[in-house]
């Protein structure tokens, strides 16, 4: 992962460089082809996914509810609190995504507990 875009994303902006290498050595790169559903409406989360290029759209009981865009991460409220997606996200051009598993964030919790906070401040303000 190159450790200047990884920078540049909100989530892992302010990361040392400690944490941004140790970030940069757990996740995973991805991209998918427009018109593929990335997650599913009440499926189990397995991964926070963070999207580094392109836009994808929410979907509620098939209505469409939002458009994310590049910086946007989906998926955290599923994997801390261990809860069913609460809706589908499909890609709407094609995307470069990140992904972090449960194991991934355990892990991080030392050399970027930083991240952390940061995801656990975003998942209280969604709920």
């Amino acid at each position: 992962m190159n450790m200047r875009r990884l920078a540049e994303l909100p989530l892992f902006q302010g990361l040392d460089e400690d944490g941004l290498r140790a970030v940069g050595a757990a996740v995973v790169e991805e991209s998918v082809e427009a018109g593929r559903v990335l997650v599913r409406e009440g499926d189990y989360s397995q991964d926070l996914t963070v999207i580094d290029e392109g836009t994808a759209s929410v979907e509620h009981d098939g209505q469409e509810l939002a458009t994310l865009e590049a910086g946007a991460m989906f998926g955290e409220m599923g994997l801390l609190r261990k809860e069913q997606r609460n809706a589908t996200v499909r890609a709407a051009t094609d995307m470069r995504l990140i992904h972090l598993t449960k194991f991934d964030l355990n892990r991080l919790r030392g050399s970027a507990p930083q991240l952390m906070e940061r995801i656990e401040q975003i998942v209280n303000e969604r709920s």
